[in-house]
């Protein structure tokens, strides 16, 4: 018996290094036998090369996780993006949401990636949760667990394992996890709402649930977060019939921490019923304490043996799928984000623009810990296009607001409102890259586009849709 198997470190890609940097981390975790990796950004080649180089210096299968909510491309360069999942809702056609799972899996695994943690099961019901927004299929229960059926079932059907989160809930929370302990005070038969998708992923034969760092009294009075809470870890074991693998969120996320050490944290969500512990602070250290906890506490020791054999017969099934060549690129994302912007304007009627195009940018997502993507994609598609740019013709606002780990808010912030208030009035059009319902926060009457994301997928749809209406 091997506890380390249990643990899961984190690898993230750097432009200036590559995972090379990682290795220090890497020798770690081999050494203590964790179970596998998570693994953020990189480029498809240098992603298959890891997973491969990995499982050899193993000698042994490895589970290979990664947050593609939107596409393997969220994560690996050179993938397909796809929009966020409230946007692929929006569309109402199933079999959007089973392609997207289908094509997430299938190119996942080309590059070794055998675990999707996605996708969200949760409800998008709170205007002021500054975390799970457009991540969510939508805010209607039966809607949002048909879509993540749907989504399941295309992404386990194409091999690869698919994670629905955040059990039992994060839809109703108004703190990021990231950055503190949410708590739900709803009533328990409101909860029922928030558990409803993530039954309907059981069914659909969803290999994981990933835990919230969030107190739920309704569900267990003393407060503790689901991923430390028996009673609510229960519901899925005991009530949903689940035998798959319960995993947590990030544990180096703060609403995990509660002033206690990386070791007692593991423990703590072990005997509650986690299964794998994803992304510690320190991963050596939380594998040393399980291991001395096997011979120290037989409840322990026992519940470790439980959770190795979901997570050995979870690698069984993985290692038994053939890791495919990587599919041709798919225009399929193409034809999609021009389909979400091919309807109703947001607000107003269809401008006609005159060039050269003033392009004025409005970023609420800078200041966070993680790095954002560009903002000049748009710019970049237009010239490419021949389209002139600059003062003199039509102003267009891009005004772009995602959710993101530890932002801590769910609208724009005090600048960005401030200059919103400067530049939308008189433009000739405002591209909302964000929830919808941040339409309230524009000024005027003026027209808006919808387009969703920042994600170069959609402002690449953003350019071409510019430029066809050019007077």
């Amino acid at each position: 018996m091997n506890p380390g198997r249990l643990v899961f470190p984190a690898l993230r890609w750097k432009v200036e290094s590559g995972f090379s940097h990682q290795q220090d981390a890497i020798e770690t975790a081999l050494r203590y036998g964790a179970g596998g990796f998570i693994l953020f950004g990189g480029t498809a080649e240098g992603v298959g090369e890891l997973t491969d180089r990995l499982a050899r210096e193993a000698g042994r299968p490895l589970l290979f996780a990664s947050d593609l909510e939107r596409g393997a491309g969220q994560q690996v360069a050179g993938l397909s993006e796809l929009p966020p999942p409230r946007a692929l809702a929006s569309l109402h056609d199933p079999a959007v949401l089973r392609g997207a799972g289908i094509l997430t899996a299938v190119e996942a695994l080309s590059v070794g990636i055998n675990w999707v943690l996605a996708p969200v099961a949760d409800l998008d019901c709170e205007p002021d949760n500054p975390i799970v927004q457009t991540r969510a299929f939508g805010d209607e229960p039966g809607a949002v667990a048909a879509a993540a059926t749907a989504w399941i079932v295309g992404c386990e059907a194409a091999g690869a394992m698919a994670c629905a989160k955040h059990f039992p809930g994060h839809g109703r929370t108004r703190t990021d996890s990231h950055i503190g302990l949410p708590v739900v005070d709803a009533p328990a038969d409101q909860m029922e709402a928030d558990l409803l998708p993530f039954q309907a992923a059981i069914g659909a034969g969803v290999s994981s649930v990933m835990t919230a760092h969030v107190a739920y009294p309704a569900l267990d009075p003393s407060g503790t977060p689901a991923t430390f809470s028996k009673p609510i870890l229960d519901i899925l074991r005991h009530r949903f019939g689940f035998n798959g693998l319960i995993v947590s969120d990030a544990l180096m996320m703060e609403g995990a921490r509660g002033g206690r050490s990386q070791g007692e944290i593991g423990l703590a969500a072990l005997h509650a019923g986690v299964d794998l512990l994803l992304y510690p602070d320190e991963p050596g250290v939380v594998a040393a304490a399980l291991t001395a906890a096997t011979q120290q506490d037989g409840g322990i020791a026992r519940r470790i043996e439980e959770a190795l054999a979901r997570y050995e017969a979870a690698l069984q099934t993985a290692a038994s799928e053939p890791q495919p060549e990587r599919p041709p690129p798919s225009g399929g994302a193409v034809a999609t984000s021009d389909w979400l912007l091919s309807g109703p304007m947001l607000r107003g009627a269809l401008p006609r623009l005159r060039p050269p195009l003033e392009l004025v940018i409005v970023d609420d997502d800078l200041g966070t810990p993680w790095p954002v993507s560009p903002t000049s994609w748009v710019a970049d598609a237009l010239a490419a296009r021949g389209v002139p740019l600059g003062p003199g013709g039509s102003r267009v606002v891009l005004a772009f607001g995602e959710p993101r780990a530890s932002k801590g808010r769910s609208g724009f912030g005090p600048a960005s409102s401030a200059r919103l208030d400067q530049v939308v009035p008189g433009a000739a059009l405002t591209v909302l890259f964000t929830h919808p319902r941040l339409l309230a926060e524009l000024p005027g009457e003026g027209p808006v586009l919808h387009a969703w994301h920042r994600q170069r997928l959609m402002q690449d749809a953003v350019a071409r849709w510019l430029a066809a209406r050019i007077a």
